[in-house]
């Protein structure tokens, strides 16, 4: 009994590295300073939590806040929000739109996923609903590699912009860092089943729109 609970630990330890290696090696070469990052034509925002109130966690305020500069700065011309919307009352892209547009992002300049439920649906999505074909993943750093890994392999010219300013939230930057090692186990799962997304609908020409 003991041997094979010692077997089963040890395959899963095994699988785990497995996939942090291959999200590493995969966005190795593609994640960048916000400073040094290469123009792109779009900002991929990746959702994040949004409180009761409509307002964005601090991580999702962070990875907007970057998504902002980018536009400011030239390196990016539009900004897709991908997100949950599964419910009525809970809205990531659009609570991070009224909170762009209240800092002075032109909200035709912005496009929206409504059907963002992980990395992997939002980067299919970019691409096969929003016809993005480069981009700027924006998210924090401890996701960058898996999220510029799924977005490369499902067929996004992607780069990686990180943020480490909400670590000063000790213990859910922690717990975050955690939950990564079996959302790289599941990004390889999702990579080789290439399944569809929970939800993928119709065309969205947004992206597009932003744009022109």
């Amino acid at each position: 009994m003991l041997v094979a609970g010692a077997l089963i630990m040890g395959l899963g330890v095994l699988a785990s590295a497995s996939g942090e290696l291959w999200t590493r090696g995969t966005a190795h070469g593609h994640t960048y300073s916000e400073a040094d990052v290469p123009a792109a034509p779009v900002a991929l925002v990746l959702g994040a939590q949004v409180y009761d109130d409509g307002s964005p966690s601090p991580f999702l305020a962070a990875r907007l806040d970057i998504a902002q500069r980018l536009l400011e700065a030239g390196k990016v011309r539009a900004i897709l929000i991908s997100g949950d919307h599964s419910r009525w009352e809970y809205d990531e892209p659009g609570s991070s739109e009224v909170y762009l547009v209240a800092r002075g992002v032109p909200a035709s300049r912005i496009a929206l996923d409504y059907a963002g439920f992980d990395t992997y649906d939002s980067c299919v999505r970019a691409k096969r609903i929003f016809g993005v074909r480069e981009a700027i993943v924006v998210t924090q750093t401890y996701h960058l590699d898996r999220a510029v890994a799924l977005c490369r392999t499902e067929g996004i010219d992607a780069t990686g912009v990180g943020d480490d300013s909400v670590k000063i939230y000790k213990e859910p930057w922690r717990n975050s860092v955690i939950r990564e090692r079996g959302a790289n186990l599941k990004a390889v799962a999702d990579v080789i089943t290439h399944r569809d997304p929970i939800f993928l609908g119709r065309q969205e020409t947004t992206v597009q729109e932003a744009l022109s």
